[in-house]
């Protein structure tokens, strides 16, 4: 009787859960239907009968820790053509996060878009929407990044979409006062649940409360007794506990204020600085993801720095700093200095010199779109810097622990004011959770065995150096490069490979780099070169050139290489039979 009278309890919990994840699956394929009319994800056939978090639709939505509510959508760059459909998408009662940059999604912000109350991060920009930006955006008390450019608002719109993008901010707001930026807890958002609940919805809260209560009541009035006999025995054991446990958490709190008030550097002395510097300073927000963000900070002395926040890694603050430490004996003039860190449990502060060109990817975004001049003295210049710093990277000196790259990718690699290249992101990888790491990490640059090797590093840069040799970027136009291009070869179209700008410039000298690419982004390890060699390949081509160009300067001849068709029959030897031929997306 007693487990009968239980089951009937609990029956309104159980149509609250059920209706809660039906909800919310079919609130996102609504949105997604919405934003997609062309159905150019091919979401259309999934239907809503499965919770999101149980498909598979990697590198879209992210979900929390029990894959039972989704927290990010990421629909960067998808070639969607819809409209923001505010009331589904904000039925998602626990988003954070959503990006729907670089698209061609047209109409209005909703007004209702206010009722997305947890919502950390929005962007919107390089889109076609129009018409007025909501006051009520305003009210979103947790939006801490939201951008709007690049769209076509009305001109009173236009001051809020220089307001969008502050002109800086103090860090201390968000090392010291991290509730001011996080969204509320899930019982704040709970209580907004029921505005779009149908009457039924909200009856089935009462009728379970109603029902637990009288539960707690007849199970009460059996187990009293026994209840105060254990209270007694609790608060006993309570009293002899009490002054040892708050003599410990007096000495835990000590010592964490201690670790967290260090900053550590590796730089001379008179290039450090205080955390209090660091806490005044006027801090950019540049990049950000869930695990990280990006701020260029300026000092009050005028030193410009780029900090990286990362949150939630999964390190011991000794292994974090010996980790680092190793990082900075890697002193080369093709790999971004460190300049000192900040770890705390929450948090971990990277700190870099600031570099004004800014990346690889953003010079080739500027060159696809005509802003830039991208030469191919340029592009052999770049390739042959990145060959020498991870050169480096795996050189076998005693006493130190070779650490791989593990995130190689255009975006990682800076330029300085000469132009040359400085990677960075090293080593950080080996400290990401798997269960998030594909927040980090572009796949498309990832080798087949998706380990932190030497081998893996050499595919990545087999990547990047098709993206030089093509003009194409993985993070820009979401390619296959390596299969594209070895497809494109096969087929006999290895001149269609080269871009452009290097096809009416230095044709012959991209063979001889083709080849490097491609023997680098091998599926196989052992038949990838090891960095070692793929830099004297990359030396020896730079070395030819350079002598040519002297010899041209000095004689005004024009030199060409007359074994090009050779170059070309080499490349098939080392494509094997097994790729796949050419496919339509390409």
């Amino acid at each position: 009787m007693e487990k009968m009278l239980v089951c009937i309890l609990l029956l309104p919990l159980f149509i609250i859960v059920c209706a809660d994840e039906f909800s919310e699956s079919e609130s996102f394929f609504s949105f997604m239907r919405a934003i997609d009319p062309q159905n150019v994800l091919n979401m259309s056939n999934l239907g809503f009968s499965l919770h999101p978090c149980l498909l598979e639709i990697s590198g879209i939505i992210r979900c929390n820790s029990d894959a039972s509510n989704i927290v990010d959508i990421s629909l960067q760059n998808m070639n969607l053509s819809g409209i923001i459909n505010a009331d589904s998408l904000c039925r998602l009662q626990n988003l954070e996060s959503v990006n729907l940059a670089e698209n061609r999604i047209r109409g209005n912000i909703p007004d209702s878009v206010v009722h997305c109350t947890r919502l950390v991060y929005l962007n919107l920009s390089s889109n076609q929407l129009s018409g007025r930006v909501p006051k009520t955006l305003t009210k979103l008390r947790y939006l801490r990044t939201f951008d709007i450019s690049n769209n076509d608002f009305s001109e009173d719109s236009r001051l809020s979409e220089r307001n969008s993008k502050s002109e800086g901010f103090k860090l201390r707001k968000l090392m010291q006062d991290p509730s001011e930026s996080s969204p509320p807890d899930n019982n704040e958002s709970g209580r907004s649940k029921s505005k779009w609940y149908t009457d039924w919805k909200k009856l089935a809260p009462i009728l379970g409360g109603v029902g637990l209560l009288s539960l707690a009541l007849f199970f009460i009035g059996k187990k009293a007794p026994k209840l105060n006999e254990g209270k007694e025995k609790m608060e006993t054991l309570g009293d002899s506990l009490a002054e040892t446990q708050k003599q410990e958490l007096s000495e835990d709190v000590k010592m964490k204020k201690r670790s967290d008030s260090e900053l550590v550097f590796f730089v001379e002395e008179h290039e450090r600085f205080t955390l209090e510097d660091l806490l005044q300073a006027t801090a950019d927000l540049r990049n950000e993801s869930f695990c990280s963000s990006l701020y260029k900070v300026i000092l009050k002395n005028n030193m410009h720095y780029a900090v990286k926040r990362l949150k939630n890694l999964q390190v011991s603050s000794g292994e974090f700093g010996e980790t680092l430490r190793q990082l900075s004996y890697l002193k080369h003039p093709n790999i971004l200095p460190l300049v000192g860190y900040r770890s705390t449990s929450e948090e971990k502060l990277l700190i870099y010199k600031y570099q004004s060109n800014g990346s690889l990817l953003f010079l080739l975004k500027e060159y696809m779109q005509g802003k830039k001049e991208f030469p191919w003295k340029l592009r052999l210049s770049i390739a042959a810097g990145i060959a020498r710093g991870l050169g480096f990277i795996y050189q076998n000196m005693e006493g130190r622990k070779i650490i791989p790259h593990g995130n190689l990718k255009l975006s990682n690699i800076l330029l300085n004011d000469k132009n040359e290249p400085l990677i960075s992101e090293h080593g950080l990888s080996k400290f990401l959770d798997p269960n998030t790491s594909f927040f980090f990490a572009s796949h498309g640059y990832t080798a087949p065995e998706n380990s932190l090797t030497e081998k893996s590093d050499v595919f990545s840069f087999g990547v990047i150096l098709l993206e030089l040799l093509t003009g194409k970027s993985i993070e820009i136009n979401s390619i296959d490069l390596p299969r594209w291009v070895t497809s494109m070869v096969r087929e006999e179209w290895t001149g269609e490979v080269f871009d452009k700008g290097v096809r009416e410039t230095e044709y012959q000298w991209a063979f001889p780099v083709l080849n490097i690419a491609l023997l680098c982004v091998s599926r196989v390890p052992k038949n990838r070169p090891t960095m070692e060699e793929v830099l004297e390949r990359i030396d020896k081509v730079m070395q030819e050139y350079e002598h040519v160009q002297m010899l041209q300067d000095e004689h005004g001849s024009t030199c060409c290489n007359n074994g090009s068709h050779e170059v070309i029959c080499s490349l098939h030897k080392i494509i094997p039979e097994t790729w796949d031929s050419p496919g339509s997306n390409y």
